[in-house]
């Protein structure tokens, strides 16, 4: 059962998370890059995804999974995505960026955040 992760709790090696990337945009945009930090991908398949009359390429790599959107209308939008913690340790989670592909001076930045993996008992 999924529960929210509250501020300063620790997960331990095996542990998944569902990772949400919350997107507002204002304004439509063309050939928009997200790009949201992560673990070890609990799925491994790159694939052409639609959702919510939404199409995009969604793109797993061990550092992070990458979505790429050729038309991204204005409107609020919900990208989720499952990892697992591997490895024990102290972890500063890289901010998840939004940018134009063929405009980088338009880029947005979440805020980035610090996640412990304690070792199994």
């Amino acid at each position: 059962m999924l529960q929210p992760l509250e501020d300063g709790v620790a997960v331990v090696p095996g542990d998944e998370l569902e990772v949400q990337l919350s997107l507002r945009a204002r304004h439509a945009a063309e050939y928009v890059h997200l790009r949201g930090a992560g673990f070890e991908p609990s799925s491994v398949t790159s694939r052409f995804r639609w959702e919510t009359g939404l199409g995009y390429y969604e793109e797993v790599r061990d550092s992070g999974t990458n979505f790429f959107f050729e038309w991204l209308p204005a409107g609020e939008y919900t990208f989720k995505y499952r990892v697992r913690a591997n490895m024990a340790g102290a972890f500063k989670v890289a901010p998840a960026t939004l940018q134009s592909m063929y405009a980088p001076e338009f880029t947005a930045y979440s805020a980035g955040n610090q996640l412990t993996v304690e070792a199994a008992e």
